[in-house]
């Protein structure tokens, strides 16, 4: 199984200049470029939020330590929240306990000194963090060197886990690789998903179709994602009782999408959760 189409380094520094660009927002005018939107599951209906702070309910958390784990779609999701903090004008700190993308920016940080992370969060007000990795890939810091960090008291944003770009996960035995300090788990799954064979939009299809009972050639469906999302051997995989734990289901971008994500919800509610999150980005949604 091939993975999907990587960030080439021009895409990545454009996805990261839009989501930190100081007048990025949710809902821009028409032709102006990037169009995101979210939508926090309430009452049986998607209500619109105007940011992932608010629609997390962690804008007035002082540290938070959030775990992005799941299918393709964490690396936006975190550089979309920090973006969010930098307009706040709170410093927040970027770090991945498997890998994730380093691009050349002043904010990266590729060894473990406290001295220079405290110099660029003054200067950019956010620092990423990690060791180089190679094939232009940052892993993780040190584990001591990550406990000084938390010490900090910083919001700190976790790439928790890896999925190659694409849409639905299944865990291998060594994922996610969670901090015991997390407070925040977000799960993501792609919406992109529904209706297309397992084997070609999952990374591990064959845990997956064990997990649901399933053919690597079915189907993806909306059972699906919630059955994985709420599986403990799954996307709640290592997620402690301490630790609040989130779905967010992005590329909702379309009316079918969207009914489709409010389907999910519903599912999801019947099971007793209902902290879900739908996104959409990347492109005009059509109406």
């Amino acid at each position: 199984m091939e993975s999907r189409r990587k960030l080439t380094i021009k895409e990545g520094r454009h996805m990261i200049k839009a989501y930190l660009n100081p007048q990025f927002t949710a809902d821009p005018p028409e032709g102006h470029g990037l169009r995101d939107a979210l939508w926090v599951y309430r009452e049986g209906k998607l209500v619109q939020f105007p940011s992932l702070l608010e629609a997390l309910n962690i804008e007035n958390s002082t540290a938070p330590v959030l775990s992005f784990t799941g299918a393709g779609g964490k690396t936006t999701l975190i550089t979309r929240m920090a973006g969010e903090y930098l307009r706040r004008g709170t410093r927040v700190v970027v770090t991945t306990t498997t890998h994730m993308m380093a691009w050349d920016y002043p904010w990266f940080l590729l060894e473990p000194s406290a001295e220079k992370m405290e110099r660029i969060l003054a200067d950019e007000g956010m620092v990423w963090l990690g060791l180089p990795a190679g094939d232009g890939k940052m892993q993780a810091p040190p584990r001591g060197f990550l406990q000084q960090v938390l010490k900090k008291g910083y919001p700190l944003l976790i790439e928790a886990d890896g999925a190659k770009r694409f849409p639905v996960k299944a865990p291998a035995s060594h994922e996610p690789v969670l901090l015991p300090e997390t407070t925040h788990v977000i799960n993501v799954c792609g919406l992109d998903s529904l209706g297309k064979p397992m084997e070609e939009v999952c990374f591990r299809p064959e845990i997956a179709a064990g997990l649901l009972h399933k053919q690597k050639t079915d189907p993806v469906t909306q059972e699906d994602i919630v059955d994985l999302a709420l599986d403990s051997r799954a996307g709640k995989k290592h997620v402690m009782p301490q630790m609040s734990y989130h779905l967010v289901l992005n590329k909702a971008d379309g009316a079918k999408e969207e009914a489709q994500a409010l389907e999910i919800c519903r599912l999801a509610e019947k099971r007793g959760f209902a902290q879900i999150t739908v996104t959409a980005g990347g492109r005009q949604i059509q109406r």
